[in-house]
């Protein structure tokens, strides 16, 4: 948009994240953060100054608010028409149409409240993501290439308010789930001494597919000295019941900025939840072992190859390793064994990698020589490295860990030995665990818990999947060694069943058979426990999927 350019429309407010609140919303948060007629009060990016309005109809029936009220719109025609619609309401306002993050200073309020742009890393580029990108810093708070405008957002306004102040924004709900957001959740419990969140059970915005969070932040300090050390959560079906929100709960989230997914629970199974994470019973999986990303090819088309091929092309058994194939859809069950990666290669899945170990066979010469040919050489992980053929090599991992799911990451012994590409994370077990990793561990995460705890850590991504990186997968909660130890005869006496039951693609029954060996006859979890946390697990896997089924952003 060109400076001066008054021309809107729902594309161009869409481009810079324009969505419009409504009354109800802008109500509560107004009715929360401004708690005195002479309270200086900043909206940025106020588009129609709907949190402005909302002030000045506070004073209707009673006491009219007299302190300054200020709005920041970078649209110049929104801003002209935000003052005009306030001036014919006879509200006082200010509003300067400008960049909220072109200008350090537009003064200090005693509170803040709007609704940020929301504008996804793809679009926000440019000397629009610099600035942010810098208001931020001067917080202290870094944010990645991923982070969307609300980010930087929300940690500008706050640097606008006055000590004690308070911050009431609509964010996307990704404020909860996202990693580049670690920084300014910890921003939030670091410099407000009260943090409160208001979830939604229905969508908010009409129209919008993306969902929010109500953020209630007092008592700002700069300095970041006495900061919260737990939150208040509280939960609505829809807007409308903001008029009626009298409970909260409290909840204390985790250190260092870590994700807030598990503030979506109910209170039965965040009980349940804590209590199970929180005993001897269960750990994280790093506890287990390292988790690693797999070896990156820069080709997979030329690098993997079926048995098939390989047979065709002459190379030599020194020419290839064996392969776990691209994907993960054959790692549901419980192992990959010797028998199905033969069966695998006969089916014509790509079994074997192209890595000659020392001299390439004259084969594999005539076959690098092909590649060539193909410029597979010019793909990027291939030209930064020498020879650009030969792939950085790791060695078999005990488990393999799905990290694009549909359901629930999968934990599967390599039995096969064989080697695993990026499709899949490789999980390298602590020596003296190595036994009970390979032959219980994969059946002993198939609890409620572990599914509960991965939709907790993990993220969704495109089409509801359930994406966990291996930084994620090191706090998975899983059972502990002693727990899986002393139920091993029991775990044993269900694997065939349970893996009956994934064959046919029954998840939930196979959890079923490991829950009531694993949980209930031998830990603290009551029966009334665990129907919470599978109630809890089924609401957020169907929020994920249904978030899944959107596109776009807000």
């Amino acid at each position: 948009m060109l400076p001066g350019d008054t021309r809107d429309d729902a594309a161009l407010r869409k481009s810079r994240g324009a969505f419009f609140t409504p009354p109800p919303v802008a109500r509560f948060l107004v009715d929360w953060a401004v708690r005195d007629p002479g309270h200086a009060v900043l909206e940025p990016s106020c588009g129609e100054a709907v949190f402005l309005h909302e002030i000045g109809r506070r004073g209707d029936g009673g006491r009219p608010h007299t302190g300054p009220l200020v709005g920041v719109e970078i649209h110049p025609g929104s801003a002209a028409a935000a003052e005009q619609s306030l001036r014919a309401a006879g509200v006082g306002a200010t509003i300067h149409a400008r960049d909220f993050f072109g200008h350090n200073e537009f003064g200090r309020y005693d509170a803040v409240v709007g609704n940020p742009p929301y504008v996804r890393y793809q679009d926000f580029a440019g000397e629009s993501r610099a600035r942010a990108r810098e208001a931020a810093l001067r917080a202290g708070v870094t944010l990645s290439n991923l982070a969307s405008s609300w980010a930087a957002f929300t940690v500008h306004s706050a640097l606008h308010l006055r000590t004690g102040g308070r911050l009431g924004l609509v964010l996307p709900a990704e404020l909860l789930s996202v990693n580049y957001a670690a920084g300014v959740r910890q921003f939030l419990m670091d410099h407000f001494s009260s943090v409160g969140l208001v979830l939604f059970d229905e969508r908010v915005f009409p129209g919008v597919l993306e969902e929010v969070v109500l953020l209630l932040a007092d008592g700002y300090d700069a300095a970041g000295g006495n900061g919260a050390t737990h939150m208040q959560l509280s939960q609505v079906r829809d807007a409308e019941g903001l008029a009626r929100l009298t409970a909260s709960r409290r909840w204390t989230p985790p250190a260092g900025g870590a994700k807030w997914s598990a503030g979506l629970l109910s209170s039965a199974g965040l009980s349940a939840f804590d209590a199970a994470v929180g005993s001897d019973a269960f750990t994280v999986l790093e506890t287990w072992g390292d988790t690693t990303l797999g070896m990156v090819t820069g080709s997979n088309r030329f690098f993997t190859l079926s048995p098939a091929k390989v047979a065709a092309l002459g190379l030599a058994p020194s020419d290839v390793l064996s392969l776990s194939p691209p994907g993960s859809r054959h790692l549901r069950g419980l192992g990959l064994t010797p028998q199905a990666l033969h069966t695998l290669g006969a089916d014509g899945r790509s079994t074997f990698l192209f890595r000659p170990k020392g001299e390439p066979s004259p084969a594999a010469w005539h076959y690098i020589r092909s590649g060539e040919d193909l410029d597979v050489h010019q793909a990027y992980k291939c030209r930064v490295r020498k020879p650009w053929w030969r792939v950085p090599y790791l060695r078999p991992a005990d488990l393999f860990l799905t990290y694009m799911n549909a359901d629930t990451p999968r934990v599967t012994s390599n039995r096969a030995q064989a080697h695993h590409l990026n499709s899949v994370h490789g999980v390298y077990l602590r020596d003296d665990l190595r036994r009970d990793g390979m032959s219980l561990l994969p059946l002993a995460a198939l609890n409620s818990v572990t599914l509960l705890g991965a939709e907790t850590v993990g993220r969704a991504y495109g089409g509801g999947m359930l994406k966990i990186e291996p930084r994620e997968a090191d706090v998975l909660p899983v059972p502990s060694p002693e727990l899986v130890r002393r139920n091993a005869d029991g775990l044993r006496a269900v694997r065939s069943a349970v893996a009956a039951r994934l064959r046919d693609g029954r998840l939930l029954d196979a959890v079923a058979l490991v829950d009531d060996a694993l949980l209930l006859s031998t830990s603290s979890l009551s029966v009334r426990q665990l129907r919470a946390l599978r109630r809890d697990h089924g609401a957020l896997t169907a929020r994920r999927v249904a978030r899944g089924k959107v596109n776009g952003g807000r």
